[in-house]
Formats: structure tokens, C-alpha cells, sequence
């Protein structure tokens, strides 16, 4: 029997100026007692942090408050879908959602962790890796570190972002491989939010970030675990294990899930990564 899925209040949502227009950053309610940290959710491309009630639910019953926002172009948040405005223009949102943490009133002084899947944990990582801010410790999952462009994409990746970077296709992804779990693949069509464009400028900005990250692993300083997907069809999974057999061992855990399907936080058999990062948080941030 699978396990019960854990179920949270609405999250409070509030505004933030992001280099597109507005950014829509949600607060989930404060756990009882004082946090053990901040975990902040950083989503995946054609997404929107809507999708992370049962992490943050988690997040929650195990003692950390939880915050998310949507990236420009994606869920509530200004910007044209799937585009980004410049390069660097993300790593620049997310500096200001921490800032912002910093400055809340009952947030200021808990540690923070950065918590990202896919297209977000690319962005939590190369904000990280290029020093923009400051957190206490890191979690990547089945992040962007690679991709599997086809030849036709190669050609049109190698003049396109020059000429025409917000330009907007198609990004490619196969529902069915999202999850294991036909509900949320269900959900995941059916979700109005969701939308299926990528630009041109968004496209090269990955692919080019996900191999400068993995040439930069070497110098991670950031604790940090890395959990991935072993079976995963929309990212390059050996770009994660390549990244945790750089990295420092001291500073990066790393764990492959290996049946399972991208997003590890929505498979049939999730309670395995939840212990995992939960394994991980309290013997950090418990008190």
C-alpha cells in the first residue's frame, strides 16, 4: 500500500519585483514551534510552486517553514511563458526571494535552505556556484545538469539564441515520463498552469549552465544533497552522478532513486526520498 499523502493549508501568496514585472512568492503557515530552518522551493521549467504542497506538508510536520515563488514566465508570476529575460535574470529573482526572507520578521535568523527540481535546481545551483548569495545549505533534485538535445535542436540551439532568443517553441517534454504515478500525470495535463514553451535564450541558457555547473563542481562549497532519478527521461541523470563523484565528498551527498521517473517527490514510492531528505535535514538543522 502506497503511502497517504500529507496535506497542508493554502499557502499565503504576496508580490516581490522581479527582473520580468512581478514575482508571486508563496508562505506556508509556521510550524508550532520556532523552525528549524527555511526550506524555499525553487520549481522546474512549465511549472509553478503550486505543485509542492506535499513537500512543503512535509517540510512542515518535520518542524522548517516553507516559502516558493513562482519563476518569471511560469504560474502567477510575470514574464512571458517559458522565456526568461535575460541571462542571469533567474539567478537575480532568487537572490531577491532570499533577501526578502531574510528580511521576515519571523524567518530573519533561521537557517536557510535552498531546495530545487529540475530547470530550478539548475538555477539554485548556478547562484550558488557564482556566489550571488549567501544560505546555509542546498538540495537538488533531478537537476537540469543535462540535457538530450536531438541533432535538429543542436543546429537550432547553435544560431537561435543569438538572433532570436525569446523566440518560443514547444519544449519537448513527455508527460509520461514526469512521474510514475498515473495520478499526477493526470493532474499534471490538467493543470492550467502548466504550459509546455521554452525560448530560444532559455533553452541555450540551460544547456550551457548545466555543463559550466558540472565543470565547477570541483570547487562546491555549499552542503548540499543532490537526490536524482536513476530512470529519468527529461534531464541526463549522469550529469548528476558525474557532479557527485566532482564534487567535494565532505560537502555533496548524493542518492539515485534508481526506478524512478523525474520528478522523485511525486513517484509511487516517494516516502523514500522524503526519509532521505528528511534523514538529511534533522541531522543538520534539529535542534
Amino acid at each position: 500500500m502506497f503511502p497517504q499523502k500529507l496535506s497542508i493549508s493554502r499557502p499565503a501568496a504576496s508580490a516581490l519585483q522581479g527582473e520580468a514585472g512581478q514575482l508571486a512568492v508563496y508562505d506556508w503557515d509556521l510550524p508550532a514551534d520556532k523552525p528549524l530552518g527555511t526550506v524555499l522551493l525553487v520549481h522546474g521549467l512549465g511549472e509553478h510552486a503550486g505543485r509542492y504542497g506535499e513537500v512543503a506538508a512535509n517540510l512542515h510536520q518535520w518542524g522548517f517553514a516553507v516559502r516558493a515563488y513562482d519563476q518569471q514566465g511560469h504560474g502567477r508570476s510575470d514574464g512571458a511563458r517559458g522565456d526568461m529575460l535575460r541571462p542571469g535574470s533567474l539567478q537575480v529573482d532568487l537572490c531577491r526571494v532570499v533577501d526578502d526572507t531574510r528580511q521576515h520578521p519571523a524567518l530573519a535568523h533561521a537557517p536557510l535552505i535552498l531546495l530545487g527540481h529540475s530547470m530550478g535546481g539548475l538555477v539554485v545551483a548556478r547562484t550558488l556556484a557564482e556566489q550571488r548569495c549567501s544560505v546555509d545549505a542546498a538540495v537538488l533534485s533531478s537537476p537540469a545538469l543535462g540535457a538530450f538535445p536531438n541533432v535538429f535542436q543542436k543546429m537550432l540551439l547553435a544560431t537561435l539564441p543569438r538572433v532570436l532568443p525569446h523566440l518560443r517553441v514547444d519544449n519537448g517534454l513527455k508527460a509520461e515520463f514526469v512521474s510514475r504515478d498515473p495520478d499526477v500525470v493526470k493532474a499534471y495535463l490538467a493543470d492550467p498552469m502548466v504550459h509546455r514553451r521554452i525560448s530560444a535564450g532559455l533553452a541555450a541558457w540551460i544547456l550551457d549552465n548545466g555543463a559550466q555547473t558540472l565543470a565547477d563542481a570541483a570547487q562546491w562549497s555549499v552542503p548540499t544533497l543532490l537526490l536524482y532519478a536513476g530512470q529519468d527521461h527529461l534531464v541526463n541523470a549522469h550529469a548528476s552522478a558525474d557532479f557527485a563523484q566532482t564534487a567535494p565528498q565532505a560537502v555533496v551527498q548524493s542518492q539515485c532513486f534508481e526506478g524512478m521517473y523525474h520528478e522523485i517527490f511525486n513517484d509511487l514510492y516517494r516516502a523514500q526520498v522524503f526519509n532521505a531528505l528528511k534523514r538529511w535535514l534533522l541531522a543538520r538543522f534539529s535542534a
